[in-house]
């Protein structure tokens, strides 16, 4: 993913817990939260399993640190979670869902308020223009095409295995502004859909020509994939080193 998001500026957020205050308080608040609810899969969880995983599900837009952070968690959610009340009913109802989750917020809007968590945050939007722009120049493209089939496995008469296409699209990635292999779920959807869409995989044996052939073609059917449907991808990593300091 770094590959990715090079270009993008890392912004630095001070999450103090009023923009989750304000969230708490929005008109969107009850919506966005019942939709986090409907999609947890905790049929015999208990209610403090509900917001944690609800915790999970917000982001920095919404005020709220990543949970998944160990600090984060143990620091933050977990002491919050200690105010939840105990519900005891199964199923847990959206109506409990909601009024439990709101009094947990808010206590986490205090906590965030008393240690504020400084929060690195980059987003990096794939919408096909790096693949556009290579595909424009047939210089870059030629020279990028023959270095990614550098190591590409021949026969005795100098063909190669469809099977390669995979390889040698990870090493035009950087190239064409994708990310790598595995980095990125959505991107990989998109990747298999369109081997899938052309035969990529079909382990068929070409010649070089009809190799860099089909590879451009999947450039550009991942290219016109991205125009109609960008993938935007956000990250967002505690920096742990300033709270230290300033707690000192």
């Amino acid at each position: 993913m770094a590959a990715g998001l090079k270009r993008d500026p890392i912004m630095i957020l001070r999450m103090d817990g009023e923009d989750l205050l304000e969230f708490t308080k929005s008109p969107n608040f009850e919506s966005e939260m019942l939709s986090i609810f409907t999609e947890i899969e905790l049929p015999e969880g208990a209610l403090r399993d509900y917001i944690f995983k609800a915790f999970e599900n917000l982001s920095v837009d919404q005020g709220m640190p990543p949970a998944s952070d160990y600090w984060v968690m143990n620091n933050m959610v977990e002491p919050a979670l200690q105010s939840c009340g105990g519900v005891n009913e199964q199923p847990i109802s959206p109506e409990v869902f909601l009024a439990e989750f709101q009094k947990v917020a808010e206590r986490m809007a205090q906590r965030l308020k008393e240690q504020p968590v400084i929060v690195a945050h980059s987003e990096s939007t794939f919408d096909g223009s790096s693949i556009k722009r290579l595909l424009s120049n047939n210089f870059e493209l030629d020279k990028t095409l023959d270095a990614a089939l550098k190591d590409v496995v021949r026969d005795q008469n100098g063909k190669m295995s469809k099977e390669s296409l995979r390889v040698a699209l990870d090493v035009v990635s950087p190239s064409a502004g994708l990310p790598p292999c595995g980095a990125v779920d959505q991107m990989d959807k998109v990747i298999n859909d369109v081997f899938e869409m052309l035969d990529g995989d079909d382990g068929k044996i070409v010649r070089e020509d009809e190799f860099k052939k089909i590879l451009t073609e999947i450039l550009e059917t991942i290219m016109l994939h991205l125009e109609g449907n960008p993938i935007l991808v956000s990250k967002n990593s505690v920096v742990h080193e300033p709270l230290a300091a300033s707690s000192s």
